[in-house]
């Protein structure tokens, strides 16, 4: 007897999260795609002509008009897709349909409905802060598993959180931490900007948003809940290339601890995760290795007796985004976490 697959949706299925979503997706053998929504300005159109590079894997059209009936009849997951702000004019409908979500906008990334409105705007569905959890799975995997509704992170905050977390939940961070991002162009989004054309970008690199990202507030909230009090100064950084992210972290410790204690304390940490791999004591990550990938590379250097180097490379659009999705969806429905990634 053929397995029931499970029926999923995408919301912002033309954006490139959207898009990686559905390249995942594709492969996942749990799993079938039912139901792809555009914006309301977009035109409708089937997702070969809009995705030719999935062109006959499979025959779906795509919505730039929501049907609940059409949702409630088709959908068991929904991924949302879509710009900050946006999500939460779907997330409560979709909840009180009983369909489980997974939303890779900021809307529900924060406890604290103050602290979104204060990067954001203002809230409507507040009521729903206190059930959603936060989607990284090396903090929060047992939470994953019993949630309906997943904030999955930013990608900048994935980068950072994941190569402080060995530390942070060690409780030796000093109160500065120091956290300096390199990021490729999709990590802005698939829109019409002028800095984003390919003659603004190409041959340059430029910091942006220095103290203002609101990736910033996302990564000490995360750290805050681990018991680090410590204060989070970012500097997120355009480079030429189209996926990834190489994050490089300074932190000063209340420990003198060694190079061979500071490894052990990260290889110990993420030896049983999937997707984490800790360097070689020394040796800094590469782009190049996890691209496509839903690898986090992270690499460690001490450079005297308190200060840390800490460097971590994801991709922006998988385990910055959508591949992160995916394995949180895993582990919500209980599939094996690394399908269709790789098999263990």
């Amino acid at each position: 007897m053929a397995e029931k697959k499970l029926k999923v949706a995408i919301f912002g299925i033309s954006g490139y999260a959207g898009r990686k979503l559905l390249e995942i997706l594709l492969l996942h053998k749990h799993v079938k795609i039912t139901l792809g929504f555009v914006a309301p300005d977009e035109p409708e159109m089937s997702v070969e002509q809009m995705h030719p590079k999935i062109a006959k894997a499979i025959h779906l059209g795509c919505y730039n008009r929501i049907d609940w009936n059409l949702i409630e009849k088709n959908c068991d997951i929904a991924f949302l897709a879509l710009p900050h702000v946006v999500s939460m004019s779907f997330v409560p409908q979709l909840l009180f349909l009983g369909k489980k979500v997974i939303d890779l906008s900021a809307d529900y990334r924060f406890s604290d409905a103050e602290m979104y409105e204060k990067w954001y705007q203002k809230h409507t569905s507040p009521q729903l802060l206190s059930i959603a959890v936060y989607g990284l799975p090396e903090l929060y995997r047992k939470q994953i598993s019993k949630a309906n509704l997943i904030a999955n992170p930013g990608c900048y905050p994935t980068s950072a959180i994941l190569g402080l977390l060995p530390l942070a939940k060690k409780r030796i961070l000093k109160e500065k931490i120091i956290v300096n991002s390199l990021s490729g162009f999709t990590g802005a989004g698939r829109k019409p900007d002028i800095s984003l054309l390919f003659a603004e970008g190409n041959e340059n690199s430029r910091a942006y948003k220095i103290g203002e990202h609101r990736h910033q507030p996302e990564i000490e909230h995360i750290l805050n809940k681990c018991g680090c009090d410590a204060s989070v100064i970012f500097v997120p950084h355009l480079i030429p290339v189209n996926c990834g992210i190489l994050t490089t972290m300074y932190v000063e410790l209340t420990e003198d601890l060694s190079p061979q204690e500071l490894y052990a304390a990260y290889s110990s940490f993420y030896s049983e995760e999937p997707f984490v791999r800790v360097m070689e004591y020394g040796t800094s990550p590469e782009i190049r290795n996890i691209a496509g990938t839903n690898f986090c590379d992270i690499g460690i250097k001490k450079i005297n007796k308190s200060l840390v180097v800490i460097v971590s490379a994801i991709d922006n659009l998988v385990k910055g985004a959508s591949g992160q999705a995916v394995q949180n969806m895993n582990i919500m429905m209980g599939f094996e976490e690394t399908c269709p990634f790789y098999s263990v």
